[in-house]
């Protein structure tokens, strides 16, 4: 792999992030690119200014989609450290997205050392209220201007930051989601393990539809049968028994979540029943007419963890733990949001922390 090479441009004036943050609607200052061609492998690795993308009108992956991408966070911990969230397994499932869309895969190492770069040049920008955070997307797309139905031979890989508040607007407090029978966004052994877009515009419709209804998000059913739960629009999701914590099995249309990874060996290490199995809506509405159904919450890195309080399924409407988060949703927010700046031990390795040395242009 080549050097990276740095062409940075350095700010005049002070940084000043507005009070409201929202999601994913404020950039930083630089962005690392390289790009791929089978002659040099992924070469010409930089950290430079933003600068709007010139591509193709014929690239492949406008037309066909070869784009994958990921989503991550990074922090400033409570003695002002800078850390990022289990950025290996980040990249890492980057890969794993790569060999399902024909997308040659990346040096695993050398993408963290980047990223990590790129985080500490940009860490003035990095948030420091509570449910705060930098994000970081980085992204592979085909570059080939061409109409042919096959996989791109060049390929452009960027990573994003943008200094992000709570995904939801409502924050750490239960959603109301839609049980969505009308649709199905993947079936197994296509794309629904992937971070790739057409996962997400498969799902634009319907999350459309429920907002137009009042509802924050909705929960997909299996593709083929419609009759298993299978991950909320944006993240996983895990059902709250009376003696038993289940959450979807991966089957191959469900993301295996890098939040859900971690909440499992949360749970498991309290000494919780954690499975991992089908679990039909039949299942959770006869749990919630008999009593044993404590409560539903979902979990990703946008949203950490984010508690459902009302469901919605055809004609029924069920009310979780009557509106609140459960003391398991509260308690895996808490040691999530600790973990993520420090303030609590990280006995797992899960947080890389960052240089924050100055870098020369």
């Amino acid at each position: 792999m080549e050097k990276l090479q740095y062409d940075i441009k350095k700010r005049t004036s002070k940084i000043e992030l507005p009070t409201e943050l929202g999601f994913g609607k404020l950039f930083t200052d630089h962005i690392f690119e390289m790009e791929y061609n089978p002659e040099k492998g992924w070469h010409n690795p930089i950290i430079k200014h933003v600068e709007n993308l010139s591509v193709h009108p014929g690239s492949m992956f406008i037309h066909y989609g070869q784009a994958i991408f990921e989503g991550l966070k990074a922090f400033k911990s409570v003695d002002g450290r800078i850390t990022i969230f289990r950025p290996k397994d980040h990249i890492q499932r980057l890969n794993n997205s790569a060999k399902r869309i024909c997308i040659p895969l990346v040096d695993e190492e050398f993408l963290l050392y980047a990223l990590t770069e790129l985080v500490s040049i940009e860490s003035d920008w990095i948030p420091t209220n509570p449910g705060e955070s930098l994000y970081i997307r980085p992204v592979i797309y085909g570059m080939d201007p061409s109409l042919g139905v096959k996989p791109s031979t060049n390929y452009k890989l960027f990573i994003l930051l943008s200094p992000v508040g709570a995904y939801y607007p409502e924050g750490f407090k239960p959603v109301k989601i839609l049980v969505q029978d009308n649709y199905v966004r993947a079936v197994r052994k296509g794309l629904g393990e992937c971070k790739t877009p057409a996962n997400y515009a498969a799902s634009l419709l319907a999350a459309k539809e429920a907002k137009e209804k009042g509802f924050t998000q909705v929960l997909w059913l299996d593709g083929i049968d419609q009759k298993f739960l299978e991950e909320v629009g944006t993240m996983n999701i895990f059902v709250e028994f009376k003696d038993e914590i289940a959450t979807p099995k991966l089957n191959g249309s469900i993301l295996p979540g890098v939040t859900r990874r971690s909440v499992i060996q949360l749970l498991k290490d309290n000494g919780k029943n954690v499975t991992e199995r089908g679990i039909s809506i039949d299942e959770v509405i006869a749990a919630y007419k008999n009593g044993t159904l404590i409560s539903l919450f979902g979990t990703g890195t946008a949203a950490v963890i984010s508690p459902v309080g009302w469901l919605t399924y055809k004609d029924l409407k069920m009310t979780l733990n009557n509106g609140e988060p459960s003391n398991i949703a509260q308690y895996l927010f808490d040691q999530l949001s600790s973990l993520h700046i420090l303030k609590v031990e990280d006995k797992y390795d899960w947080v890389v922390q960052v240089n924050n040395e100055e870098v020369e242009a």
